[in-house]
């Protein structure tokens, strides 16, 4: 357990000593709709747990939402609850920034490209392998998000489970409805696919436009990966005018296409091959894109630039030892 652990569990557990005596100021003793005795204050409820209670069961009780069971995990440093166990449970978010004295959150966003009943290559990944992924995160208590609440965290706009991660799937393969989205759907966990216009509906191998307003109105998010996949930097030889030319008919075309498919532009982009110089992220800003992603191996932080989102990408002969290697939630850094 780092420093700042001990500290957060410390100071959880004054605080609760202090919402629980009879005269702490600010709080008033209640009792919940079960009975129990608890205190609150305007921004935590200090309760006991029960025989059988969970994380999910007290935030939907207290919270009205089981989806919020990371923060009582988070602020307990908990997953599972003991009979008479003091819990607090915060009603508002307590370190948006992911920043603290010893290091500061990462999110990790994995990319997916193929997915196939045996490994061929580098990008099409056996599917008993991501199976063994997906159920890894799920039984380690990792919390896939959206890529939406990622974009919201890069703007200190919301605090996030200190062990989430984003998935995403790159081109627009039919091999995701085939061998991932029922995984997904089994485990809970929502993705974001990255599409090249040029690809959608081209044949039996890649997804159709109605394929992905289905997986839209599900709740997964359908983004941006240009026109043709091609490079948008700046090629040898090619003058800053044809540049910018291409650049627009890469972006705003796909674009064009979203809205008239999907009733709405695409909001975020994943740029070929993770490559990006400044041109292409001044056109991407232009184009009505509010982040771009990369492939550069590493978790984000809250202060990661908007459009140089870091992407990890998942290889076909990763091990499963390998695959974990990519889920640091923590960089160690403290203040000096």
């Amino acid at each position: 357990m780092s420093a700042t652990r001990r500290l957060c569990r410390a100071a959880a557990a004054a605080l609760a000593a202090l919402l629980l005596g009879a005269c702490a100021t600010g709080t008033a003793a209640t009792r919940a709709a079960d009975g129990r005795p608890t205190r609150e204050s305007a921004d935590f409820i200090v309760t006991t747990a029960r025989a059988g209670d969970t994380t999910t069961e007290l935030a939907r009780r207290f919270l009205g939402d089981a989806a919020l069971a990371w923060m009582i995990e988070d602020y307990n440093d908990v997953t599972t609850l003991a009979a008479g166990q003091t819990v607090i449970i915060p009603r508002k978010p307590w370190n948006p920034s992911g920043v603290y004295a010893d290091g500061y959150q990462l999110v990790p966003v994995l990319t997916y490209h193929d997915i196939g009943p045996q490994t061929k290559g580098r990008l099409v990944i056996a599917a008993k392998a991501f199976a063994e992924q997906m159920r890894y995160l799920k039984a380690n208590n990792y919390r896939v998000i959206t890529l939406a609440e990622l974009h919201e965290f890069l703007q200190l706009k919301r605090q996030l489970p200190r062990r989430a991660v984003v998935l995403t799937f790159d081109d627009g393969y039919r091999s995701f409805l085939t061998y991932a989205y029922p995984v997904l759907k089994e485990l809970g966990f929502t993705a974001t696919l990255f599409v090249y216009t040029d690809y959608v509906g081209t044949g039996r191998n890649a997804l159709a436009w109605e394929d992905l307003a289905r997986l839209t109105a599900e709740g997964f998010q359908v983004e941006g990966h240009t026109k043709s996949h091609g490079d948008l930097r700046r090629q040898p030889g090619e003058s800053e005018a044809d540049h910018g030319r291409r650049l627009r008919a890469e972006l705003e075309s796909s674009q064009r296409l979203f809205q008239q498919r999907l009733g709405r532009p695409a909001k975020f982009l994943a740029y070929p091959y993770g490559a990006a110089d400044d041109a292409v992220l001044v056109h991407t800003r232009e184009s009505g894109f509010l982040g771009g992603l990369t492939v550069f191996r590493e978790g984000n932080a809250s202060f990661v630039p908007l459009f140089r989102i870091r992407r990890s990408q998942i290889y076909a002969e990763m091990t499963l030892d390998d695959f974990i290697k990519n889920l640091n939630t923590f960089a160690m850094e403290p203040i000096k």
